[in-house]
Parts: C-alpha cells; structure tokens; sequence
C-alpha cells in the first residue's frame, strides 16, 4: 500500500477497527475513509455499491460485526455472533 492509497476501514469504532485506524495512522497512512452504521448499513446492497462507487477505496479493511460480546461471548456463544 502506497501511504496515499484510500483505505476503507469498516468497524472503526469497534476494538479491532479501533487498532487498525491507530497502525495505519501510526504508519503515516492518511487517506482513511470510514463510516459509522447510520452513515452506511453494510447489510444493504445497494448502499455500498454506491459508497464504493462514490468513494472507490482501494484497499478495505472489514472489522465490523452486527453483535459483538467481548472475549467471554465469544467463547462461550460463537456462532451467535456469527449473521447468516
């Protein structure tokens, strides 16, 4: 990745989304494009299709979950957290 290159971090605020904005900021990376779930439902289609389009990211970064629990969910419920 070019330090210039448009990167798309889904999940932000999350943990995982959260560090991945701290390297690359960290990295000198600076064209960071993200947006928060009212901004952009990642379950619609439609929606990102149009996002991509509009902003054309080359690279993407996917952290984002619809339900997440910490460490102890994960372990214990697995597969709840997964979305079919």
């Amino acid at each position: 990745m070019q330090k210039s290159s448009k990167i798309f971090v889904a999940g932000h605020k999350g943990l995982v989304g959260s560090a991945h904005i701290r390297r690359l900021k960290e990295k000198s990376y600076d064209n960071l494009a993200f947006r928060n779930h009212s901004e952009l439902d990642l379950t619609n289609q439609p929606a990102v299709e149009r996002f991509f389009v509009k902003e054309k990211p080359q690279y993407v970064f996917l952290a984002a979950a619809k339900k997440v629990g910490g460490i102890y969910a994960n372990s214990t419920f697995p597969a709840d957290l997964l979305q079919y």
